[in-house]
């Protein structure tokens, strides 16, 4: 995505948008000050404002990304940061940090968006170019919004620049409403935005991500005809495909493949991530045996039924994504074996996202500019592929989908043969986006939507020896939304709590 000089944009609100006596303040040069009337004119300052609006983006980059799996039976961090193992163990609060930050980084993102979507119209500048621009701004508005109704529930809908005294104490809308909003948004955004982007623009909203961001919104909300009619016409566009290499699908030298759809981007020195500094990249997440184990073997078989698997090898003839995305302990990696001084947490550390060979060693980076890919073709394939069996049941275009996904080069794992109900293509669906989309933080909000979260995120998880490490507990009257942050709601009295969180 552009960069744009020293352009920041800074929106002086406290609590970042809802509870705020402060002015706005756009900050676009170190050494120069402006007001929003005297800002706002030029085709230069259109772009700041939504650079500003990309920035939003950053805590994605890791904190609201791989992070949430880390709250299922699929990982736990190696401690406890964020707050993401006291939401597994059911301990969290309305003022644990990863719920707060959540929140507020949410607002931020709407807030800027909303400045710049009120303002772009009085800007000096090319029609298409004020319409593409408008586009992106509706993208990441909903993007920020959909984060909040999937954690939250109703939250206030606030589509104008952000106002202390019209906004500090506005009641929550409901879910509903604010999907509608979602909805509206990436309609509109669609049209204007293209299909692909070349050179700096690299990394901005385009036709695709606002069409598939509406897939995801559809099938969250179980509208399924609808996610699977929008999922399609994503794969219509024949602008992506399967990136032939799932191990390093997610390094920063393929950045940018025909996969991806929506990123975050990441550069040196500016703006760098942590995903090849190895004493924290296999440890948080540090994966669970629960989600080990789910790796089928290379006949397509679950470990308790396929004759392949061998207890006294249990890693060996399984889905290549296993040893793709999970370091195990007694297997190379970057040029050594891999030791239980490596994977301190789990006796299982997390691959995907890291660089390194396994037969090669190199020095450990300490930082790097991988891209935080949010959106991606798989999930496309898999949104299409549940929706359309949830609204129809199974034919031959949902088997086509998950096989696929399936039969990536290099993954090449066998085709889930047609004859199955449609309860039993469902569990055969989830599981796959679980394999194929884990330590991506989907996870998460996969067994909040299913409803099963009281049954995957309760009980005891287990490390590499089968030996317990955490409990689990998920209450099914409380634990589907998240509390409202405490400081949100002594400021606002208007913002009722979610049930059973008083």
């Amino acid at each position: 995505m552009k960069r744009i000089g020293n352009y920041i944009l800074y929106l002086g609100i406290v609590s970042l948008l809802l509870l705020t006596a402060c002015e706005s303040l756009l900050d676009v040069d170190p050494s120069d000050k402006y007001s929003t009337d005297t800002f706002w004119k030029t085709e230069e300052h259109a772009k700041a404002g939504l650079s500003g609006c990309y920035r939003a983006l950053h805590p994605w980059r890791a904190v609201h990304f791989y992070e949430f799996d880390m709250i299922t039976a699929n990982a736990m961090p190696y401690n406890e940061a964020n707050g993401t193992q006291a939401i597994g163990k059911g301990e969290h609060l309305s003022i644990t940090p990863l719920i707060a930050t959540l929140w507020d980084n949410c607002y931020t993102g709407i807030g800027r968006a909303n400045t710049f979507l009120d303002h772009i119209d009085g800007v000096v500048m090319a029609d298409d170019l004020r319409n593409r621009m408008t586009g992106e701004a509706k993208f990441l508005r909903a993007f920020f919004y959909l984060n909040l109704v999937d954690k939250f529930g109703g939250v206030p809908l606030i589509t104008e620049t952000p106002n202390a005294a019209n906004h500090a104490t506005l009641p929550r809308d409901t879910k509903e409403a604010v999907v509608e909003q979602i909805l509206k948004d990436l309609t509109e955004a669609a049209p204007v935005l293209p299909n692909t982007y070349s050179g700096s623009d690299l990394g901005r909203a385009t036709k695709g991500a606002a069409m598939a961001l509406k897939a995801r919104t559809l099938l969250y909300n179980e509208r399924w005809s609808e996610a699977a009619e929008t999922a399609k016409a994503v794969m219509d566009l024949n602008v992506y495909s399967l990136f032939g290499d799932y191990r390093y699908f997610f390094s920063e030298a393929n950045k940018h493949n025909e996969e991806v759809i929506f990123n975050v981007e990441s550069s040196l020195p500016d703006f760098q991530t942590t995903n090849d500094q190895d004493i924290f990249r296999l440890n948080r997440p540090a994966p669970l045996k629960e989600l080990v184990d789910k790796y089928q073997m290379t006949d397509g078989k679950p470990i308790h039924e396929s004759t392949l698997y061998d207890p006294e090898k249990p890693y060996e003839n399984r889905d290549p994504r296993l040893h793709y995305s999970i370091t195990v302990i007694g297997y190379p990696y970057n040029g050594k074996l891999i030791t239980k001084q490596d994977v301190m947490t789990t006796g299982f550390g997390t691959k995907k996202y890291t660089t390194y060979r396994d037969d090669v060693e190199i020095p450990l980076v300490e930082r790097s500019a991988f891209n935080a890919i949010l959106i991606r073709y798989a999930e496309v394939l898999l949104t299409y592929a549940e929706a359309r069996n949830e609204a129809s049941g199974p034919d031959a275009s949902v088997y086509d989908a998950i096989n696929q996904v399936r039969g990536r080069k290099g993954v090449a794992m066998p085709e889930v043969q047609p004859g199955l109900t449609k309860e039993q293509l469902r569990e055969a669906i989830r599981l796959e986006r679980r394999i194929e989309l884990a330590l991506e933080g989907l996870y998460y909000s996969d067994i909040l939507r299913w409803k099963t979260a009281e049954v995957e995120n309760s009980g005891t998880m287990h490390d590499a020896d089968g030996i317990d490490i955490v409990i689990r507990n998920f209450r099914p009257d409380r634990d589907y939304l998240w509390p409202i942050p405490y400081n949100q709601t002594l400021l606002n009295p208007n913002l009722v709590q979610n049930p059973n969180w008083d």
